[in-house]
């Protein structure tokens, strides 16, 4: 494998990151289902993620600067969290989404999200993203009236898996 990037071009940088089959797997888990530790992520994926390829996966993200691994002491739990530049990944995910649902069979129950996102627009997004910077980040996120975006989500998802 060679030492730098094939080229310098921006999609072929965020390729050699993001762009093998499982990379934005974990990135989505970690940032809509707030899977944090290395067995929720394994056991919790609908794709079925060898312990293996999960583990190689978050070291690459690591080093790659998309999360950061709290060093857990003896005995517990690491967690991962998403940095900024993971965060800013949320419009590419939900532009994939969007374009599974038009051009790929998806399952009713998991569509419900991808279908949120689009018809929410960049100001969901936006505030999306809010929530994750002060989840992940510490970053405080300005008040809002009403249900947050991910209690939006995770219940427009309890309500298509319901009708299921």
């Amino acid at each position: 494998m060679p030492d730098g990037p094939r080229s310098g071009c921006p999609i072929n940088a965020a390729i050699e990151v993001v762009g093998d089959r499982w990379s934005l797997l974990v990135l989505r888990d970690v940032m809509f289902g707030d899977r944090r530790h290395f067995r929720q992520l394994q056991s919790q994926s609908e794709e079925g993620i060898a312990s293996n390829i999960l583990a190689d996966r978050l070291r690459t993200l690591t080093e790659a600067g998309l999360l950061t691994r709290d060093s857990a002491g003896r005995g517990q739990r690491a967690t991962y969290s998403l940095t900024e530049a993971a965060i800013q990944l949320v419009p590419v995910l939900v532009a994939l989404g969007s374009w599974g649902l038009r051009h790929r069979p998806t399952t009713p129950e998991l569509r419900v999200r991808a279908e949120l996102l689009e018809a929410g627009g960049p100001p969901l997004w936006e505030e999306f993203m809010a929530e994750l910077r002060e989840r992940h980040l510490g970053i405080p996120r300005p008040d809002g009236d009403g249900p947050t975006a991910t209690e939006r989500l995770a219940a427009a998802y309890a309500e298509a898996v319901a009708r299921s």
